[in-house]
């Protein structure tokens, strides 16, 4: 069977819960909850993170498709802004040598938290499946927990799968030394790949520090200017993925380019 990719307004409505209302999800996500904590204080005071994933088999489209979900509450935004220092993740071998991949804190313990679950639950449809595709969708801080996921997949089970992420944040940290090889090795994650940020969109350029990026960032916006007046306006341009004029003109992919 030939994939057949949604509409990409559809995934944003179907992964978003239907966040604004359309009424037309096509296959309703329910997340399953993973609680963990990371710090002593944590653990001493009970306190602790949680994320949020779900994945499922599609007949009809012969899809194996993965959600990670937003924000939801203060621990989330703790684990977005006040762990945001990037943290030694993995290191892999490219290009005959090795890669170190740093990842924005917080994020990265929430993968590594449902990790071995996610591996398990996948392998256990793509068994059942061998022929399916994997997506690999994710909404806000979900599009962190879903280019971590797109990475470890290809990189430790040889899929490559189709990733589509809204109001992307951005996970990976390069440095001068090794920003053009990690550019090029985000290019080898995927069979098609759009982190899709409207330029108003303010949430898709945290953490707002030099060096954070995301596997690929596609640019959205109707006249993709951007602006301060509507930066400061996130609860309008980070909620408006649902809209199909958006993916109208989807720019070309351009390797090189830096995603800031």
């Amino acid at each position: 069977m030939n994939y057949k990719r949604l509409p990409y307004e559809e995934y944003f409505i179907n992964t978003s819960e239907d966040y604004t209302h359309t009424g037309r999800v096509t296959y309703p996500v329910k997340y399953i909850a993973v609680k963990y904590n990371t710090t002593k204080w944590g653990k001493l005071f009970g306190i602790a993170h949680e994320v949020n994933y779900e994945i499922h088999y599609e007949s009809d489209r012969n899809v194996i498709q993965m959600h990670f979900q937003r924000t939801l509450d203060t621990i989330d935004w703790i684990a977005n802004i006040f762990e945001f220092a990037s943290r030694y993740y993995t290191a892999i071998d490219f290009e005959g040598e090795p890669l170190q991949l740093r990842v924005h804190h917080g994020w990265g313990d929430m993968y590594l938290a449902i990790k071995t679950i996610v591996r398990e639950t996948w392998m256990k449809l793509h068994e059942e499946h061998p022929d399916a595709e994997t997506e690999i969708i994710g909404w806000s801080l979900g599009s962190a927990i879903a280019c971590l996921c797109c990475q470890d997949l290809t990189y430790n089970f040889g899929t490559k799968p189709y990733l589509y992420t809204f109001g992307s944040v951005r996970p990976f940290q390069y440095t001068p030394l090794n920003k053009k090889r990690m550019l090029r090795y985000f290019a080898t994650l995927y069979t098609d790949c759009a982190n899709f940020a409207d330029v108003n969109d303010l949430i898709s350029y945290m953490p707002p520090f030099r060096g954070f990026t995301m596997i690929r960032r596609v640019n959205l916006g109707t006249d993709r200017k951007r602006s301060f007046f509507r930066l400061i306006h996130p609860l309008r341009f980070h909620v408006h993925y649902d809209l199909p004029d958006l993916y109208k003109k989807i720019p070309a992919h351009d390797p090189e380019e830096l995603n800031h």
